[in-house]
């Protein structure tokens, strides 16, 4: 029977080796055939018009993947960084070969944040006297939002425009859990604290009701005011157009002046043709941004020796390692310390787009980032996201640039702990629990949460509260009864932060590169971005399979059901002390 299992497994061992070595050899042939095979080289030709699609999946930072089989088999993220599509539309700007910019987005997806540092940047690239146009069989209000920045806005006679105001949308399972007899037990401090709230009522507080309006109406205030400027309509006009739904037809949309008028795309391509004042037997050249980026126009050119270190903070942090979609603290104090001993940057920046996370995580950044800063200027540039955990990696910078739309503040901390008990009685499992000592047994998920273990858990939340809202008032110079009045959990604005003290200034992650310049005195500099996301070989084999996994569960599952399977899972991972925004929120 041994030397069977013994067979056994020298078989499986071979068949595992030689698949292994499958995949290896087909890497090799694709690096072989990207080099020298009849590969057509992508160049910008005379004439041509900048298509900005924007299908992929925008992050601040999405470096190319090092993990062959992403590319071989299309398994990797199908992600744009942000820094490249900014990059791209200022040398387009510049480029004499580039006409104008179309936007044809039917989908966006970038957070509101992100849009609105896209929008202004095409702003900037107007300043040309190039033009921007914009084509979608249909409209909703974040490509809308970004195409409104064009000369013209053109809609198929067939489509229409979805434009009616923002909405949030949270799940809540109280009843849920008591149907199945699986619950959270949650301790928190901050009234405001609903990242947990979803587990504890079966509606929504007063006071995250409070909050979520405030910062809905903050985020739809600044797109209102950006439509309203571009498309030469008053704010109150607007608001109108939202209220009755006056968008809601191509004809009801051009007559409100929302679009310039209903086309099918073959009408479109001559507009373009014309606003080109190309003779009819000149051609206009098509390029999309994916391929302008491609030819080296995703980059800032610079041959200055000084550096500006730009370190990417995106994705919910947790305690470990890190990688480019989660924030661990090995990867970001890596980049931190190689950024500190290179002579050549002279300041850096910390661009954070997260929702927070694991509380100790955040301190030992927030640790490392204290070091950082008495070498070298450090500014935090914020994204969509720079709440809860997120706000605690940046209160300490030498300056907070957020944009206006950033989600930010949510100082606050919970702890949440699956408990189960209800279930083991219904099905009939009893636990018995055995210790040496009086505290030894602790918590166990098949008992009743005991007042022990909250007294000592309530303890360390509001300890973790405690110094959180020290580093705050430290880092912004503000007492601790001015950040506990403005804390609690409460969610803000970029513009709310601005004017209760969390942040600075409003501008982009180009803005914050610049104050960071200033701050180390030079006018010359090339940005250089971290962290290096590097993958060992037995990491390259586990993304496939969990893209495949995710894919499989979403086909089965549904939309609506993986949104909330996924939502429950969260909650279920997390491990510590939790400073975290309330993810659970959709904006529509």
């Amino acid at each position: 029977m041994t030397f069977l299992r013994e067979l056994l497994a020298v078989i499986l061992g071979v068949f595992i080796s030689f698949f292994i070595m499958f995949f290896v050899l087909i890497a090799i042939g694709a690096a072989v055939g990207s080099s020298f095979g009849d590969t057509d080289q992508i160049e910008v030709k005379n004439n041509s018009v900048l298509v900005l699609k924007l299908e992929e999946n925008i992050k601040d930072y999405a470096p190319k993947s090092s993990d062959p089989f992403d590319e071989i088999f299309n398994f990797g993220e199908n992600a744009i960084g942000l820094n490249n599509i900014i990059n791209a539309i200022e040398n387009a700007k510049y480029d004499d070969n580039i006409l104008g910019i179309s936007i044809e987005v039917l989908q966006l997806n970038s957070g509101i944040a992100q849009t609105q540092a896209i929008r202004n940047k095409l702003l900037e690239f107007k300043e040309s006297g190039k033009f921007i146009i914009a084509y979608a069989d249909v409209y909703d209000q974040k490509n809308y939002y970004l195409s409104s920045v064009a000369d013209s806005i053109y809609v198929n006679p067939a489509g229409g425009l979805d434009f009616k105001g923002l909405s949030g949308e949270v799940l809540f399972f109280k009843d849920f859990q008591d149907k199945y007899g699986v619950k959270m037990e949650v301790i928190r401090h901050g009234k405001y604290k609903s990242a947990v709230e979803p587990f504890l009522e079966n509606k929504m507080s007063d006071a995250n009701r409070e909050q979520t309006t405030s910062f809905l109406n903050s985020i739809w205030g600044e797109l209102v005011d950006d439509i309203a400027e571009s498309r030469n309509l008053t704010g109150q006009e607007i608001n109108h157009i939202a209220d009755e739904l006056l968008a809601r037809t191509p004809s009801l949309a051009v007559k409100n002046k929302m679009i310039t008028n209903q086309l099918y795309k073959d009408e479109y391509n001559e507009v373009i043709n014309t606003l080109s004042d190309i003779n009819e037997n000149g051609k206009i050249n098509a390029i999309n941004l994916v391929d302008y980026i491609s030819t080296g126009k995703g980059r800032a050119s610079s041959s200055s020796k000084n550096r500006i270190a730009v370190i990417y903070a995106q994705g919910e942090i947790k305690y470990g390692k890190g990688d480019e979609k989660y924030i661990g603290q090995e990867l970001i104090i890596k980049a931190l310390k190689k950024a500190r001993k290179s002579s050549n940057v002279k300041a850096i920046v910390l661009r954070v787009n997260s929702p927070g996370g694991s509380a100790l995580a955040s301190d030992i950044i927030w640790r490392e980032l204290e070091l950082t800063k008495k070498e070298k200027p450090l500014v935090v540039s914020m994204g969509n996201l720079a709440a809860s955990g997120g706000y605690y990696i940046a209160c300490n910078a030498d300056r907070i640039v957020a944009e206006p739309t950033t989600i930010t503040g949510s100082i606050g901390v919970f702890g949440a702990i699956p408990n189960m008990s209800e279930l083991a009685d219904r099905i009939g499992i009893n636990a018995e629990q055995i210790g040496t000592n009086k505290q030894s047994i602790g918590y166990s998920v098949f008992e009743p949460i005991n007042d022990s273990f909250y007294k000592v858990t309530k303890e360390g939340v509001e300890h973790v509260y405690t110094t959180f809202v020290d580093k705050v008032a430290a880092g912004r110079n503000m007492t601790f009864a001015e950040v506990d009045s403005i804390a609690q959990g409460r969610v803000w604005t970029g513009k709310e932060a601005l004017e209760n003290g969390l942040v600075d200034e409003l501008g982009s992650l180009e803005d914050a590169i610049h104050i960071a310049a200033d701050l180390a005195d030079i006018d010359n500099y090339k940005v250089r971005n971290y962290p290096n996301y590097e993958k060992d070989f037995k990491e390259m084999f586990k993304g496939p399979f969990a893209s495949v996994k995710a894919s499989m569960l979403k086909d089965e599952l549904g939309t609506e059901n993986y949104r909330i399977y996924k939502s429950i899972k969260r909650f279920s991972e997390l491990k510590g002390m939790q400073t975290r925004l309330p993810f659970l929120i959709e904006i529509k």
